[in-house]
């Protein structure tokens, strides 16, 4: 029996019959890989953790305990933020809709959520204040009081960036969540 993933027989990314596969609609997925943009950044942060691990060992050898458990915590900060960084995106699941970012997460249930579109504006470039022209997969709720929230996914963040067809392929699996669960 030919290992499938592993093989060039097809592309890696082929879509299935199913739109919508899932073992467990109970456990939170995330409808896309992480892009090379935020795997690279996650390892660099752990590289980054791993020197002040070797530092701490260091300093717990030759100076004091105190300075080395400041660089064990600092360690266990960057290891932490790595993680989370490999966290972040959009989750679709069950019970709803989820945002994650670096500090914040946001739940919207799928009785709240209005539609989900994409849709042509001005985008972060990797998350920084330079706005590029590109597209956004944008939330539209029932209740027009949390209005404003920043985009679930744009052509131009770590995930996508470079990867058109991928953000295409992510951006329908989520819309195609959205219409499912919308009807229930």
């Amino acid at each position: 029996m030919p290992l499938s993933f592993l093989t060039a027989d097809r592309t890696f990314d082929a879509a299935d019959d199913e739109a919508l596969p899932f073992d467990n609609r109970e456990r939170w997925r995330r409808p896309y890989r992480p892009g090379p943009w935020r795997v690279g950044a996650a390892a660099l942060l752990l590289l980054l953790a791993s020197f002040v691990l070797l530092a701490g060992v260091v300093t717990a050898l030759t100076a004091t305990l105190s300075s080395a458990g400041f660089c064990f915590v600092l360690a266990l900060v960057v290891i932490a933020g790595a993680l989370r960084l490999l966290r972040m995106g959009v989750w679709v699941g069950a019970r709803g809709l989820r945002h994650v970012s670096l500090l914040v997460t946001r739940t919207t249930p799928w009785a709240q959520v209005a539609g989900v579109r994409t849709v042509q504006q001005p985008v972060r470039w990797l998350g920084l204040p330079r706005t590029v022209q590109g597209q956004a997969l944008v939330l539209s709720r029932k209740s027009r009081a949390q209005q404003g929230l920043p985009p679930l996914l744009t052509t131009h963040n770590a995930d996508f960036l470079g990867r058109a067809e991928a953000f295409n392929r992510a951006a329908d699996a989520v819309e195609a969540w959205a219409a499912e669960n919308r009807k229930r």
